[in-house]
């Protein structure tokens, strides 16, 4: 009974935090441009690297071509109820608005689930609600402790504000925790040209 309220709370907290996060869930695709090498966990993976694609069910199916809709259930797996594949299925497609949707409701759904919390965090990020990116990282590094991946991203959303001396800060931790990360050399990289240039990467 005890840890039925206590589940139940955390659920309420969630629900009432996330309350001031939605948008309208409209098919949003402010970034047009194809991610740069690196960028964040989601964002880095190309369609032609399946090792660095956000781990889904085996389909069949091709990955849906950037900024399309994506709606068969068969590209869902097994579940098309599934929020936390939907979300990274509509992330990989650039609809960060309904990537945005269903990473908050798998959220909601298990507040204790870090790939969705990372997930909402990189969607944000490119909605450019980095407030709200900075909360969704903040629950992720509460689940797992500030990984290589997290830093990364954290880096990433740096590099988009154009606050390079953050950014470099949270991908050297990165590197240190994985040295040999590609996504997060890349990045390193990626942050040198932007510093050079004097402009935040988009």
């Amino acid at each position: 009974m005890r840890s039925r309220v206590a589940r139940a709370l955390v659920v309420a907290i969630a629900a009432a935090w996330l309350s001031g996060c939605q948008t309208d869930g409209a098919l949003i695709n402010l970034d047009s441009k194809t991610p740069a090498a690196g960028t964040d966990a989601f964002a880095s993976a190309q369609a032609n690297d399946p090792e660095a694609l956000p781990s889904l069910p085996p389909s069949s199916k091709p990955l849906p071509k950037a900024g399309t809709t994506v709606d068969d259930p068969g590209l869902y797996g097994g579940d098309p109820s599934d929020d936390l594949n939907r979300g990274k299925l509509q992330y990989r497609a650039q609809n960060f608005g309904l990537a945005e949707k269903y990473f908050r409701r798998a959220v909601e759904s298990h507040p204790r689930d870090a790939e969705a919390w990372i997930g909402l965090a990189a969607s944000y990020d490119r909605l450019r609600r980095f407030d709200l990116a900075d909360r969704a990282y903040a629950q992720a590094v509460a689940i797992l402790g500030p990984t290589a991946e997290i830093l990364n991203n954290q880096g990433y959303s740096y590099m988009l504000r154009g606050d390079y001396a953050r950014a470099r800060e949270k991908l050297k931790a990165a590197q240190r925790r994985d040295p040999s990360n590609k996504y997060v050399a890349n990045n390193l990289q990626l942050l040198e040209d932007s510093a050079r240039k004097g402009k935040a990467i988009e």
